[in-house]
């Protein structure tokens, strides 16, 4: 195990931090084999960890995360996760579909538990007077660790759980970000992982993301990779977009990945705001004449679409600026998460 030197949380510059790694205090981490039970471990320092060079999740990707974030609420002493209880499930099931023993609920919530309320210091304070509040993100992880030349199910697993403050997802903050919509590239196909957190999800969208950023945009708008017509996701974030009362998202697949935080906003939109949800293919001719358009995920919240450029042309959403259901739904996720709004569905998990 080698060392990393830990941040004193009091020397954080809060409001600059972005997504990136901030070395925390402690981690989670434990081992299983194929056939056997995962176990409860004491928190130990953060710090790296030894692989051998033939482990099966360097050579053959057979690995899955999560992610969470931890939020203070306005009074400063209340902590909350918001629903992990979901992410619990999500992993479960990716650890099925990649031929992994799934972590029990139970020691997937202790983990979560421990790892939040052993490094609660280094969550961002709220700040009313911030564009984007920062967070405690929290990393769940399952990989197959034994080491293996064939192509196989690794005889041994970890499951790992670590955190670090974040800030936001993209640099721009809650404000409207600008999309490049490719047919040459596809994120997943039906039959694939696209609907799991697998770690080979997302080395495949680096090199069109990297071509996209180079052109100004923040990110990638993927097409299905049957047609090349209907709308699936945003990077590495879920799309939604906005035509009149009418909420509507890509319908899940097998290669859409449910997304909590949009599980969350078609509830709350259909409760709260009183819009009709729809979850149906969406053609990218129908984006275009929508009112507003967002991206969602736990990283990146809501983030606001002002323009998608496809083919050379720019299609522009309210008139490039946040759209006004958009920010309602923003402002009634973020009020939940930071205890500003009752908590009605009982999503948020209190850390002591």
């Amino acid at each position: 195990m080698g060392v990393v030197i830990m941040i004193d949380p009091k020397n954080i510059r809060w409001d600059e931090l972005t997504f990136s790694l901030t070395p925390t205090r402690t981690m989670f981490i434990t081992t299983c084999k194929a056939d056997g039970e995962w176990k409860s471990v004491p928190l130990q320092p953060f710090g790296n960890i030894s692989l051998s060079p033939a482990a099966c999740v360097l050579n053959y990707g057979q690995g899955l995360f999560e992610g969470l974030k931890m939020h203070s609420h306005k009074d400063g002493k209340t902590f909350t996760i918001f629903r992990p209880q979901e992410n619990a499930a999500r992993l479960a099931y990716g650890c099925e579909r990649l031929c992994m023993p799934p972590v029990p609920k139970e020691l997937f919530m202790e983990a979560v538990t421990a790892v939040a309320k052993d490094n609660k210091d280094f969550t961002p304070p709220y700040n009313p007077n911030s564009a984007s509040q920062g967070s405690l993100y929290i990393r769940p992880t399952v990989w197959g660790t034994a080491p293996l030349l064939g192509v196989a199910p690794s005889p041994e697993y970890t499951f790992m759980v670590f955190c670090s403050p974040v800030g936001p997802y993209f640099k721009t903050g809650f404000k409207p970000i600008k999309l490049k919509m490719l047919k040459e590239y596809h994120r997943s196909a039906p039959g694939c992982t696209g609907g799991v957190k697998a770690i080979g999800n997302y080395a495949g969208g680096m090199l069109p993301a990297k071509k996209a950023k180079a052109e100004g945009y923040q990110e990638v708008l993927y097409l299905d990779a049957v047609e090349s017509r209907y709308i699936e996701e945003v990077g590495a974030a879920n799309f939604f977009c906005i035509k009149g009362n009418r909420l509507i998202t890509p319908a899940l697949g097998g290669s859409i990945l449910p997304g909590i935080t949009r599980k969350s906003l078609l509830q709350l939109a259909k409760d709260r705001l009183g819009m009709v949800v729809e979850e149906r293919k969406i053609s990218f001719e129908e984006v275009f004449d929508s009112d507003e358009a967002f991206a969602t995920g736990t990283a990146a919240v809501i983030s606001p679409i002002g323009l998608i450029n496809y083919e050379g042309k720019d299609h522009i959403f309210s008139k490039g600026e946040v759209g006004m259901l958009t920010r309602k739904l923003y402002d009634m996720l973020l009020g939940i998460q930071h205890g500003l709004e009752p908590d009605l569905y009982g999503w948020l998990h209190k850390i002591e």
